[in-house]
Order: C-alpha cells, then structure tokens, then sequence
C-alpha cells in the first residue's frame, strides 16, 4: 500500500490567523496606546461627508442586519477585509483574524475598542463626519446598528472608489427611444 502524499508547506492552509493582520492589530494598539488622547480627542474635519447609510437603518438588509445581531464578528471581520484587503472580498473567509480578535473581546466585554476602532478607520479613509466619542458612544451603547452601518458603508464606499480608480470598463449609456411599428 502506498503512504499517502503530503502536501508542500506553501499550499497547507494556515488556518483563519494571518500573521499580518496580528502585527498589523497590534500595531494599531500599540499606536492608540502611545496616543490615547491625540485618539479620543480626535474629530473629522469641518469638510467631511455625510454617511451614505443611516445609523438606524440596520434592519435593511435583513441578512446584514441578523449576522450583525447573532454573529458580530464575522460581520466584523467581513468590513475589515473590505477596507484593508478586498472591496470585492476576494480571498475573504468568514472566520478570519479579526473576527477572532472581535469574538475574544467580547469574551471580557472589550468588543466596543477593535468597533471603534475599525469605525474611525472608515471614517478617516472615506472622510466621513463624527468623533472618537461618537465611534465609543454607538459601539457600547448600539454595537449591532454600527456593525450594520459599517459594513453596508464600506462595501458602497469601496465600490465607489473601485470604480473611480478605473473599475468600471464603461459608463452608462442611454437606451434608445420607444419606436412603435408604421400603420400599413
């Protein structure tokens, strides 16, 4: 009987933890931390834009809104891949490094600082209005709603950007008129 073949290092999974996104996590903490108040102090600018989803629009759609309510962190780790690795999620798996890191906060309720967190990211990398304050403020107090509002805000803003840096191959082109058949 032949011994079974074992596949090469490189295309072995290595599991749902990427190394890169632990360092890039505890890089990011350990810059809040060596800033805590530059952080929560910190404001949009007076020209930044409005959020394109309402705050309490999370119950449309439903499938969004129930995996924000029953599974948090895949949510979470979903809005991550979107807006530091694929708008289009390829490569995404629904249980990935910061999904786990959203599942252990939660275990010793600390789940509103990776929340605000991500929050402030969206809202410096799209300019969008409101504060750290506010960020801390909706992940305690509504942390389903802002799960929702981020998710449905980075993958319209991704697309946007996406298909302003060339995404779209052709823009939209007008259908011709009605035309109705000649009376014999």
């Amino acid at each position: 009987m032949a011994a079974p073949q074992q596949q090469p290092a490189a295309a072995a999974s290595q599991g749902p933890i990427s190394n890169d996104d632990v360092a890039e996590w505890t890089a990011r903490f350990n810059d809040v931390l060596a800033r805590p108040g530059e952080y929560v102090n910190s404001k949009s600018p007076e020209n930044a834009g409005s959020w394109f989803n309402s705050f309490f629009g999370c119950f449309a759609p439903i499938d969004t809104c129930l995996m924000s309510w029953c599974l948090p962190c895949v949510v979470f780790g979903r809005t991550h891949h979107r807006l530091r690795r694929n708008a289009n999620l390829e490569g995404y798996e629904p249980i990935n490094t910061s999904c786990l890191l959203m599942c252990a906060s939660s275990c010793v309720a600390l789940h509103w600082i990776p929340m605000a967190m991500q929050r402030a990211d969206l809202r410096t990398k799209h300019n969008l209005a409101g504060s750290c304050l506010v960020d801390i403020a909706t992940s305690c107090c509504c942390g389903c709603c802002q799960l929702a509002q981020n998710d449905k805000e980075a993958e319209h803003r991704e697309q946007l950007l996406a298909n302003s840096q060339g995404g779209i191959q052709q823009g939209y082109q007008a259908a011709g008129g009605m035309s109705f058949p000649a009376k014999q």
